[in-house]
């Protein structure tokens, strides 16, 4: 498993706010009909929805962050990596932008922009995680990662495995 994830996707990286529970519900089962198999994680950017496709015309929904302008991308992956309260070290994207930040931001830290826990996609650049800024779900906010609320990320979590699939549809 890797020591520290060093992924670009976090964005409000200094703020300092506490893993707070979402304001409204979420995780709801909804109509879903897209053809895509049972068990494959869709990602709707422009909606800033993530469906969990149960099958039958049902999937699980949650709001998401998504990458800004310039930052969003689509596409197929796989779910690589499952880590809890991973330590983040900050892409050099993300350092040119915010050179103040440290190497490292220690798993569980308030000011660690992965939340509770990470799913990382093949390729290496992008992951689904939580975050510590939960104003920030439903935002185009992102330097490409999906940002869910912890609970959410948590419930995610113990639904997919990996090689899980995962398509971003802008």
């Amino acid at each position: 498993m890797r020591q520290v994830l060093s992924l670009a996707g976090a964005a409000l990286v200094g703020a300092a706010l506490t893993y707070a529970p979402a304001p409204a519900a979420a995780g709801a089962t909804v109509a879903f009909n897209g053809g895509y198999s049972a068990g494959t994680v869709v990602v709707m950017t422009h909606q800033r929805r993530l469906y969990y496709v149960l099958g039958g015309g049902r999937a699980v929904s949650y709001p998401v962050g998504v990458g800004r302008v310039g930052k969003q991308w689509s596409g197929r992956a796989m779910i690589d990596g499952k880590h809890l309260r991973p330590a983040w070290s900050p892409p050099a994207e993300v350092r040119r932008d915010k050179p103040s930040l440290p190497d490292v931001i220690p798993g569980g830290s308030p000011r660690n922009p992965m939340g509770a826990a990470a799913l990382t996609l093949s390729g290496g650049q992008y992951a689904i995680h939580g975050t510590n800024a939960p104003g920030s779900v439903g935002g185009f906010v992102s330097y490409g990662c999906i940002r869910m609320y912890n609970h959410d990320i948590m419930d995610l979590y113990a639904r997919v495995s990996f090689g899980t699939p995962v398509i971003v549809v802008r």
